[in-house]
């Protein structure tokens, strides 16, 4: 990347955060890759909550990303893949952020911060899966130097996806 990456800071999520997490997620485009509908409140609560362990328990977990205001502008980081299809077992490294901070660098910038924590953490690689239409999203993964592993078929949206994968 040419540009500096802009600051970002993560956090282990709070309580407070499913709020933050629901609203500014709240964006058909938002979750265009994501099921396409806003979740409701309950959703973002357990997740975060399940997040709080994660960190807890494995050192890593999907954190808060803060912009340099402070303010909530997504979440970045990892967790098992927990599904009965896919890379079951492996950790995988994800993100989201409010569209108004999409193209900033933002995702970049927290996801080499997340590869810095799963690394320290002791894993030995991460997947990302990402839907194969999510130009945005493969182009992270191309930053973050992942290589494309396997192509497959979602079970409930059937829509293609991809496994990208970095040794660390």
């Amino acid at each position: 990347m040419n540009r500096a990456l802009p600051a970002v800071r993560l956090r282990v999520p709070t309580h407070e955060d499913a709020v933050a997490w629901h609203r500014i997620f709240d964006d058909p485009e938002v979750m265009e890759f994501h099921g396409g509908a806003s979740a409701e409140l309950s959703v973002y609560e357990e997740l975060t909550a399940r997040q709080r362990r994660h960190d807890a328990e494995l050192g890593f977990c999907l954190w808060t990303v803060l912009g340099a205001s402070g303010d909530v502008i997504g979440f970045t980081g990892a967790q098992p893949w927990e599904r009965d299809w896919g890379p079951t077992g492996e950790i995988e490294i994800g993100w989201r952020l409010a569209r108004e901070h999409w193209g900033k660098g933002y995702v970049t910038a927290a996801a080499l911060q997340t590869l810095e924590r799963v690394r320290a953490a002791g894993p030995k690689s991460v997947v990302a899966m990402v839907d194969a239409r999510n130009t945005r999203s493969i182009a992270v993964t191309r930053r973050l130097g992942m290589r494309l592993a396997e192509t497959f078929t979602t079970p409930v949206s059937q829509r293609e996806g991809h496994c990208y994968r970095l040794d660390l």
